[in-house]
């Protein structure tokens, strides 16, 4: 089941057109992630372990536009671990429908800190990391 963020759209968040402005969809996707990281205590795991995430590839698509005032919901789930990389899948709607307002696959490496090198994801890392996979 994917971890569910909600964001409520201000009008700072907004361009010209009045609506969401491409650049803050890279933010709300981010909260979302941070946020899922804080709820199943990998923010601490990671730290503990000097282990950075660094976001090597995101695609996205923009799918409708969102509007001030409106609240967002930003679904989170890994899709895919590979030897050195893994896959998220966010899918972000408004709240309550089921209107697509984007959608994201986001590559990230593991990056240990005291090297600055990306680690092979194996071991206790790969076991971890796994636990977050979905059908």
């Amino acid at each position: 089941m994917p971890h569910l963020t909600q964001i409520k759209v201000r009008g700072y968040h907004l361009d010209i057109y009045q609506h969401v402005n491409n650049a803050r969809y890279l933010e709300f996707l981010e909260e979302a992630r941070w946020a899922y990281l804080e709820d199943c205590g990998d923010v601490d795991y990671f730290t503990s372990q000097r282990l950075a995430w660094v976001i090597v590839n995101i695609n996205i698509n923009y799918r409708n536009a969102a509007t001030n005032g409106q609240t967002l919901q930003i679904a989170t789930q890994f899709s895919k671990i590979g030897g050195k990389s893994a896959v998220i899948h966010q899918v972000v709607t408004v709240a309550g429908t089921d209107t697509v307002v984007a959608d994201a696959d986001i590559t990230f490496v593991c990056l240990d800190q005291r090297s600055g090198k990306a680690v092979a994801i194996e071991g206790e890392l790969l076991a971890r990391l796994s636990t977050h996979l979905t059908d």
